[in-house]
């Protein structure tokens, strides 16, 4: 199964020799030899067993696809039965004509269930949080991690290519130990990773569930003949971000932020939040002052902070300040507004 990116692909060495190391061991597993999957993805034989050894997207996708076709399981011996090659395929298949992600990833997770019992996912809606977790009722050995970061890879890619946005990750976390590889975590998933965790889930804004799907049967046959990429995060658009700033802001109450502030909390570079907020037709500067207008009318019509604090929580220098800037956006003045309101 293949997820193809919204850019262009790195051609950095990014996918750690460990992952190699497990389509090699699923060969093992079935007594065949990987020398010819390893020739189709240009990997040295001396690169396997390296410690800090590294292939690019493209080798690892040459390598992991005829290893699919050649042992005809997509799983790679992680389970007690083969999932013959075009299962995750079909897994898409029964997702794509879902109405919205969420509908999508529940029938993700349940049909799973049909392929193995060896691994249960699950979703799970909180008030601000969506989660995606492994439960793991087969010991999967060797192959544990290679197995959990690919199923949630596959998981995260189907999701970014189905909705044609970007799912930020809050978080990552693994049940087994940091790997000597864990720099490349971040790649494959965000900044905050951690492990020996309870079990193998990744964390998003549940605001990704309303999206709508936007791909056709069409549009799957033309993704699922690209390649397994799993090193390489799908899509750089992201149609939350606009609302992911505007959290930020709004969280700050007051204090300022600049744009290296809030390119931080979004774990993006200050060059790449401006380029894509003006994508979506805005500027940091635009939200900042949406942010200042909603803050201030809140609290003007809970009708107990004084102007003058009203002035600080928004993020204004002083009360008249504030009520120029108000008066702009409204026409009325502090008080006045909160007279209509009353």
């Amino acid at each position: 199964m293949t997820f193809q990116a919204a850019a262009a692909i790195p051609r950095r060495a990014v996918t750690p020799a460990a992952f190699v190391r497990g389509v090699v061991a699923a060969y093992a597993r079935y007594g065949l030899d990987p020398a010819e999957a390893l020739q189709r993805g240009q990997i040295a034989p001396d690169l396997v067993n390296s410690p800090d050894g590294r292939v690019t997207a493209v080798q690892f996708e040459a390598l992991a696809g005829h290893a699919m076709r050649e042992l005809d399981d997509e799983a790679l011996g992680w389970f007690s039965r083969r999932l013959p090659f075009g299962t995750y395929g079909m897994l898409c298949r029964a997702s794509i004509t879902a109405p919205t992600l969420e509908v999508a990833l529940k029938r993700w997770c349940r049909h799973h269930r049909l392929l193995t019992e060896d691994v249960l996912l699950d979703l799970e809606v909180g008030e601000e949080t969506a989660i995606v977790s492994i439960r793991e009722r087969h010991d999967l050995g060797t192959l544990r991690e290679f197995c959990l970061v690919t199923l949630l890879r596959y998981v995260l890619g189907f999701s970014c290519w189905a909705v044609d946005s970007k799912i930020a990750l809050r978080a990552a976390e693994f049940p087994h130990p940091e790997p000597g590889h864990v720099s490349v975590y971040p790649t494959i998933f965000c900044r905050n990773v951690s492990f020996d965790a309870a079990h193998a889930r990744i964390i998003f804004d549940k605001h990704y569930l309303s999206l709508p799907l936007t791909r056709s049967a069409a549009d799957l046959d033309n993704m699922l003949k690209g390649a397994l990429r799993l090193t390489v995060l799908p899509y750089r658009r992201d149609r939350l971000l606009v609302e992911r700033v505007r959290r930020v802001l709004r969280n700050a109450r007051g204090r300022s932020l600049g744009a290296e502030d809030v390119a931080s909390e979004l774990a993006l570079s200050t060059r790449t939040m401006h380029r894509r907020l003006r994508e979506e037709s805005t500027s940091l500067r635009d939200l900042k002052e949406e942010a200042k207008f909603e803050l201030a009318k809140q609290e003007l019509m809970r009708g107990r902070a004084p102007i003058k604090r009203i002035a600080e929580i928004a993020g204004f220098r002083n009360e008249k300040s504030f009520s120029r800037a108000f008066r702009t956006w409204t026409g009325a003045s502090p008080r006045e507004f909160r007279g209509r309101y009353r």
